[in-house]
């Protein structure tokens, strides 16, 4: 009795696992199936909590934009742990680093002065208002842009890259492409920084706080998710080249159910020749396609 028991659980566990198979496949049979008439190169995936994995494209290096504004976040917290430097000491700014040939709030706000700045309120303007020149000063404090790379990468992040800076992508469009990701490397990534204590509570808080507070891209992740469903997020969005072709049109995060449970999600669009609105349907449907796979 009991071996037959055995046998019975055994064989259950495994219908179990080739029903949740069967989900996952067509979750990415419908994604293809929605984006095959689509003018551009769509990239998904998806982590779950059991480490559960949706891909579609996920072999492609997709430009990050502003995505990677969380990698430097990342390094910049770690930093700032590290050396028991609190969020709320502050760090100088220079009016010539606020340049004028970019997106910039703080710029905005501040105008050809010099200016003290908390660690936290610069992070915020990186990531919750995508700041080109709060991630550039963030970037030099921290050593530049291929010491963030050596440190996502010694967190066993492996398939991307991270090699220029905002103000080096604005110098030329191609460069838009030179930092870029896979899409499951991106959400491994956010998987990592929310699961493990990479930094401090106060650090980690604070960066989930901000992320949560994003206020880019409301039509793209969060665009046609329940009010009641909270998404942390990133988005990245490039200029388009002369031929009308968007670089990329990017939204990466960590979606937070009611019910407790939660997963982590990349929608990457390279080299589009849809309408912004239409780039940012296409991630928002795709995420409304994942979300109501992943409801009871």
């Amino acid at each position: 009795m009991k071996h037959f028991l055995s046998c019975l659980t055994i064989l259950l566990l495994i219908a179990e696992g080739a029903i949740a198979q069967m989900q996952e496949k067509d979750i990415e049979i419908q994604i293809a199936d929605f984006v095959k008439d689509k003018k551009a190169t769509v990239g998904v995936a998806v982590l779950t909590e059991d480490d559960k994995i949706i891909q579609y494209n996920n072999s492609v290096h997709f430009p990050l934009l502003s995505v990677f504004k969380f990698h430097v976040a990342l390094a910049v917290l770690n930093k700032l742990d590290k050396q028991h430097i609190d969020l709320d000491s502050t760090i100088q700014i220079k009016a010539s680093q606020l340049r004028a040939d970019t997106y910039s709030p703080l710029r905005d706000k501040f105008p050809n002065q010099d200016l003290t700045l908390s660690w936290k309120e610069l992070l915020q303007y990186s990531i919750s208002l995508s700041d080109n020149n709060a991630c550039d000063i963030l970037i030099d404090s921290t050593g530049g842009i291929a010491a963030i790379n050596k440190y996502i990468q010694k967190l066993g992040i492996k398939d991307f890259n991270l090699s220029a800076t905002e103000d080096f992508m604005h110098q030329g469009i191609k460069n838009a492409y030179l930092n870029w990701s896979t899409p499951l490397e991106v959400v491994r990534l956010m998987k990592l920084a929310y699961t493990k204590e990479l930094f401090s509570a106060p650090y980690k808080d604070f960066l989930w706080k901000t992320m949560l507070e994003t206020s880019t891209g409301a039509n793209k992740l969060k665009g046609l998710l329940p009010e009641n469903v909270l998404v942390g997020h990133k988005t990245g969005s490039s200029d388009r080249t002369k031929e009308g072709i968007k670089i990329a049109d990017n939204d990466a995060g960590l979606v937070l159910l009611p019910q407790g449970k939660s997963f982590y999600i990349a929608v990457f669009i390279m080299d589009s020749q849809e309408t912004d609105q239409t780039n940012a349907a296409i991630i928002a449907h795709i995420s409304k396609l994942v979300y109501e796979a992943m409801i009871p």
